[in-house]
């Protein structure tokens, strides 16, 4: 039987992905979360995560991934390679994590289905991207017709921020009542710390000047 009262939510603990979750609790009338512990260095954002889902009451089921930290080498797994400070020209930054969002989005997809969900939110944008083919429309609607013929299941992967920058993130969550949620307990820093983060990578860079230019036209 599906369910189009019930969504799921691909939950980092971030920002992008707490924002689609405090839509998808605007829109449904029941929610859960998924989770990936893919050998990340920061095993914070999953605690993040959590903290997020008990807050709301919102069921969340965390799936292991540990295997891909071997497959694709990249700084966000690996303690022996650094954070790009900027963004590499015409190259992915070494943060990209090969294949990551193809295999959240698939076992999320295997869940839902199981759960009787069609509707799946990601937190990508195609606006602020940091050059992570993964994050682009085209993939979504790509792996989204593949879901659907692989399962043969009727799956919409919804991506409320796909055209919006980091201050149109941040507009979006304090119109839906979660602007402190999202400031004080997601972790988007590249060096693992909450809120406001390490000041100097790439990710707490973008999230800043969105911040501020948001709070400026409050």
């Amino acid at each position: 039987m599906k369910n189009k009262k019930e969504a799921l939510v691909v939950l980092s603990g971030g920002q992008d992905s707490t924002t689609c979750l405090l839509e998808a609790l605007s829109k449904y009338e029941k929610v859960q979360a998924i989770s990936f512990d893919y050998g990340q260095k920061h095993k914070k954002e999953l605690e993040c995560a959590a903290a997020i889902c008990s807050k709301y009451n919102v069921p969340q089921t965390i799936i292991g991934l540990e295997e891909l930290n071997k497959l694709a080498p990249n700084a966000l797994t690996r303690s022996d390679i650094e954070v790009d400070s900027e963004k590499p020209e015409n190259d992915v930054p070494n943060t990209y994590v090969e294949g990551r969002n193809l295999l959240f989005l698939t076992y999320a997809a295997i869940y839902a289905k199981g759960q009787g969900i069609t509707d799946i939110f990601t937190g990508v944008s195609q606006s602020d991207f940091s050059g992570y083919p993964d994050c682009r429309d085209i993939f979504i609607k790509s792996l989204n017709t593949t879901l659907n013929l692989a399962m043969d299941y009727e799956f919409d992967i919804i991506t409320p921020l796909m055209w919006l920058d980091k201050e149109e993130t941040w507009a979006k969550a304090d119109s839906l009542g979660g602007l402190e949620t999202v400031r004080d307990m997601t972790l988007t820093c590249y060096n693992g710390i909450m809120g406001e983060g390490c000041g100097n990578c790439p990710a707490c860079k973008l999230r800043k000047r969105g911040f501020d230019r948001y709070m400026q036209r409050r």
